[in-house]
């Protein structure tokens, strides 16, 4: 006691010397309290709160402790995803039976076809096509190709948690308070985030767009990651504390917590974990996939563990015809040819009618983008077509590509 009745007279007089002002600087990094002993290298794995780098095995067991694991990712670098099936496989090890997968790159109403893929129902082709893949995600499905397999030979639920296309749109055109009573009952509560706000308007700083454009952004963010959170605290609410979730998510919606985690808190507290990576030495043949961002500091840490990455390329990226399609009462026709493409070097023509892929036959659009995907530089097809009423048969070659 004695030493409060000393100390109070004198912090009165720190007070009034200071005006109570607030400090103005934070002492550190509020993003990096503890600097690390040295620059990261490909393969550090930092503790951001404690500034330890740390082995892998150290962030999975504190994965293992966590009721929702969150692992923000590069959409297009195989290392990244490679993250997810280790921290995937690490979960399903040590509470197999009960370990979910979450996705961005689906949505509830494609739930049923992710039921049917876990529990082995479809094909791969039959999946992507139910899904309508290549119209909905739009990335290589060879980044997500062991992810997804592995859920299905594992039995791994997998969740479908982004909003709905048609709700995104009408979102993205009109504020909320010009939706109508159906639209309206269609969103999940919608709380700003100022963070979240600052991100969007750095994002876009660059571009050229109005007022209402941006809005419409930044009501679009808000609704991707409210339908996130809301979601996943649904699925939470009803399967009990022994389930575990990874959730996989573009780094935007998951990097300082801001996005779905907070969100998710809000509507249930659960016990999360947040995991990042971040590239270095990004090769001059990808500088291009970087924005040029001028991002604010935000006065939290944007991980619990960041893991330093090479920016990998993909094995197979399959190849490109360079056509447009269309499809016709005759079949899928070459609606453009792709100047100076494969399909230009072989003469296929606008109006072309094509009949199949290495004897597969071409019903749609989907099943040569599909076969296409399977190839690799190097490889060639046989493509048969209808021109003029004449069947024709083409062996087309793709050529390898021959790094600097």
């Amino acid at each position: 006691m004695m030493k409060i009745k000393l100390l109070f007279p004198l912090l009165l007089i720190i007070m009034s010397l200071v005006g109570c002002q607030p400090a103005e600087q934070y002492l550190g990094d509020p993003e990096l309290p503890y600097p690390p002993d040295h620059e990261p290298v490909i393969g550090d794995i930092l503790h951001l709160p404690t500034g330890f780098y740390v082995n892998q095995q150290v962030m999975l067991d504190q994965a293992l402790q966590n009721q929702v694991v969150f692992v923000g990712e590069t959409h297009d670098n195989p290392a990244s995803h490679q993250l997810e099936i280790e921290v995937l496989q690490a979960l399903q090890l040590n509470n197999p039976g009960n370990i979910t997968l979450a996705m961005e790159m689906f949505t509830p109403s494609q739930q049923p076809v992710l039921d049917s893929w876990t529990t082995g129902k479809l094909t791969e082709k039959e999946f992507l096509q139910q899904v309508d893949w290549y119209h909905g995600w739009r990335m290589n499905f060879a980044y997500y190709r062991p992810l997804l397999d592995y859920c299905r030979d594992h039995n791994i639920p997998i969740l479908a948690l982004n909003a709905e296309k048609e709700l995104k749109q009408k979102i993205s055109r009109r504020p909320l308070d010009q939706l109508n009573e159906t639209e309206r009952q269609q969103l999940p509560e919608m709380v700003d985030d100022p963070y979240q706000q600052a991100m969007v308007e750095a994002v876009f700083s660059g571009h050229k767009m109005g007022q209402a454009m941006l809005d419409g952004f930044q009501r679009v963010q808000t609704l991707w990651d409210e339908t996130m959170a809301q979601n996943l605290a649904d699925y939470l609410a009803t399967t009990g504390k022994n389930r575990q979730i990874l959730v996989v998510a573009g780094g935007n919606h998951i990097r300082y917590g801001f996005g779905i985690p907070r969100r998710m808190f809000r509507r249930i507290p659960v016990s999360y974990l947040l995991i990042g990576s971040e590239e270095l030495n990004i090769p001059a043949d990808k500088q291009d996939r970087l924005m040029d961002v001028n991002e604010p500091k935000y006065p939290m840490r944007p991980y619990d563990f960041l893991t330093f990455t090479a920016y990998e390329d993909l094995p197979n990226l399959g190849v490109k015809l360079g056509v447009m399609l269309d499809t016709t009462d005759q079949g899928v026709s070459i609606k453009a040819v792709i100047p100076e493409s494969i399909a230009e070097q072989q003469k296929l023509q606008e109006g072309d009618i094509l009949l199949q892929i290495d004897n597969q036959q071409i019903g749609q659009p989907f099943d040569l983008i599909y076969e296409l995907q399977q190839k690799k530089p190097g490889d060639s097809i046989h493509l048969k077509l209808q021109r003029n009423g004449k069947e024709l048969i083409k062996t087309i070659l793709f050529p390898k590509i021959e790094k600097p």
